[in-house]
């Protein structure tokens, strides 16, 4: 009997702590290069949210980064690349998130981006897209517009408030 009570417990206190909005489900940014480099154009995605491979592509293809010209100087590049590579999401499976998206690929799947990972792609499936679309919004690369505590590492359903709507409730 000490060990039901122990084991719910115990069980009870794993739950609790998964739902909290203050668990870090991706290893937060701490490289300032990072931040200065990539989140002078939009929201520093943390190295954690794709795989390495995902990230040595993008990497590579600088010129073209969604549209527009991102070239780094040589230095600043492999120090971003191994940054990136180091933090990736494979390496860092003890996080949720990164698990998660990580599982969801297929073997040898490259993810072009974030937002069009199949673990990304299925969370949203259930949000309008005029809400995703709006122009405070923009879409799913926008992470800071909804989930507010995402520059954080923590994207909690608890910490979502979609602009013009309000608080996401499940």
């Amino acid at each position: 009997m000490k060990y039901l009570i122990f084991l719910t417990i115990f069980l009870n206190s794993l739950f609790a702590e998964s739902y909290s909005s203050g668990r870090t489900d991706v290893a937060p940014v701490n490289n300032q290069l990072y931040i200065k480099e990539c989140g002078s154009c939009h929201f520093p995605y943390q190295p954690g949210l794709l795989p390495t491979n995902s990230w040595k592509k993008m990497m590579v293809n600088l010129d073209k980064h969604f549209g527009v010209d991102a070239t780094i100087a040589p230095e600043d590049f492999e120090t971003l690349s191994k940054y990136l590579n180091d933090n990736s999401a494979e390496k860092n499976m003890q996080y949720k998130r990164s698990n998660r998206i990580v599982s969801s690929l297929l073997p040898g799947q490259e993810a072009d981006s974030i937002s069009t990972t199949p673990y990304m792609v299925q969370k949203h499936r259930e949000i309008r897209k005029d809400l995703i679309t709006q122009p405070d919004v923009k879409g799913l690369f926008n992470c800071m517009a909804c989930h507010t505590t995402a520059d954080k590492g923590i994207y909690s359903e608890r910490a979502i408030n979609i602009p013009n709507f309000g608080r996401w409730e499940d």
